[in-house]
């Protein structure tokens, strides 16, 4: 006899009806909304997250109605009048008969689940066969553990006499040595007699040693105050000392007319270093040591033509990851150098300006509309007073022409790029 409720068919059965209704499921109308929300799933999830909601929805009220709807789906891929002696496995025939209702489908279903069940026969034996074998084999592990279980009883019973016996003996020892108590007890009270004596002296000399150590620590305090006062006018007296030889040097400076000091006791090692640092390419800095040993230099402003670095090192990304990359790959060289450094975009063709995230120490700047990148670079450099170290990085000749020319150390591109690695 057909049994037309899902929930009584197999399970395998009502699994393969639930898969073959959620393949369908975006193809099918007027869904009810809690499978509705399951349609919307990736293929892969709607049968496996919303099995349950789907096995409801085909239970209940309105499942007759969404079996319909799902038949009408899949009549497109799947025959309405195949045979029940077709190829398909038992199960897949099962659950296509029972969704698609087709003529003769009762024959079709009971044929499928016969045919199941059969086929789970020799499983079920096999299984049963299984559960056999591991009850015999509990069997024999419950005569073991009781048998070991017997001997572990028969050893503490063993013990229990061993303990009873040796208890015997030492109540025996304590009634004998109970006579020789009470002397044991005059020697006591004899050595506590002594004992308190001692701790009576012992009192007697801490109260003493006390005495002395208040009276050492009140000279220790009285002599602490002479030395602070002491301290304290040394202090004044070289205040007065130290603001007499300020004044004076001040006066004297005025006297004389010194001008201000000019230069820096390093700008002979940076000649001499930008001298022998120079090679090739019209004066520019083209080694990676090089730079490295500007840049070790006190007070270095580093300024990077931004665009004219990025395009020749990365030229296959886009600008915005090519910025990116570039203030990533800076921020170590600038934490580990200490270089005032500033990074120069060309944004004179456009009238927006992006948000960069600009690493510690690293200025960011785009040029205003109108005004391409070379000439804020120019204007940077121009701003620099006379021997400060001003590298500028960027390939573009006339940019490397007018910095040099301005006293800036011009650096090639391929020098900066052998330390961002």
């Amino acid at each position: 006899m057909t049994t037309s409720a899902l929930t009584d068919l197999p399970g395998p059965v009502r699994a393969r009806i639930v898969a073959l209704t959620a393949d369908v499921l975006p193809d099918v109308v007027r869904l009810p909304a809690p499978v509705r929300r399951v349609a919307s799933f990736a293929p892969a999830r709607r049968a496996r997250a919303g099995g349950a909601v789907i096995t409801a929805a085909l239970a209940g009220e309105e499942g007759e109605e969404l079996r319909e709807h799902v038949a009408a789906s899949l009549a497109t891929t799947y025959a309405a009048g195949d045979s029940p002696t077709d190829d398909r496995p038992p199960v897949e025939r099962a659950a296509l008969a029972w969704l698609l209702r087709a003529e003769g489908w009762e024959d079709t279903l009971d044929a499928a689940l016969d045919e199941l069940a059969a086929s789970a026969t020799p499983a079920v034996e096999a299984e049963a066969e299984r559960l056999r074998g591991r009850v015999a084999a509990l069997e024999v592990e419950l005569r073991d553990l009781r048998s070991d279980r017997k001997a572990r009883i028969e050893e503490l019973k063993s013990e229990n006499a061993t303990l009873r016996r040796r208890l015997g003996e030492a109540r025996a020892a304590a009634r004998e040595a109970g006579s020789g108590r009470d002397e044991a007890l005059a020697e006591a009270k004899a050595a506590q007699t002594r004992a308190e004596d001692l701790l009576a002296e012992r009192d007697r000399s801490l109260r003493q040693l006390r005495g002395q150590v208040e009276r050492l620590e009140s000279e220790l305090g009285t002599q602490r105050r002479a030395a602070r006062s002491e301290r304290e006018d040394a202090s004044l007296r070289a205040r007065f000392l130290l603001d007499t030889l300020l004044d004076a040097a001040g006066g004297l400076r005025r006297e004389l007319a010194l001008p201000p000091v000019q230069g820096a006791p390093g700008d002979r090692v940076e000649a001499e270093l930008a001298g022998a640092g120079e090679a090739t390419r019209g004066g520019s800095v083209t080694s990676a040591a090089h730079v490295e040993q500007y840049l070790a230099m006190p007070r270095v402003r580093l300024i990077v033509d931004g665009y004219n670095v990025s395009k020749s090192l990365w030229p296959s990304s886009p600008l915005d990851a090519q910025r990116i990359r570039l203030l990533q790959a800076l921020a170590p060289l600038v934490a580990r150098t200490g270089a005032e450094t500033t990074v120069v975009f060309d944004a004179a063709s456009t009238t927006t300006r992006p948000v960069v995230p600009a690493p510690r120490g690293v200025k960011v700047l785009f040029s205003p509309e109108g005004v391409i990148a070379d000439d804020v670079i120019r204007d940077l450099v121009a701003a620099e007073p006379t021997g400060r170290v001003v590298l500028v990085v960027s390939d573009d000749a006339e940019v490397v022409r007018d910095v040099r020319r301005d006293g800036a150390r011009a650096v090639t591109v391929a020098a900066l790029g052998g330390l961002l690695g």
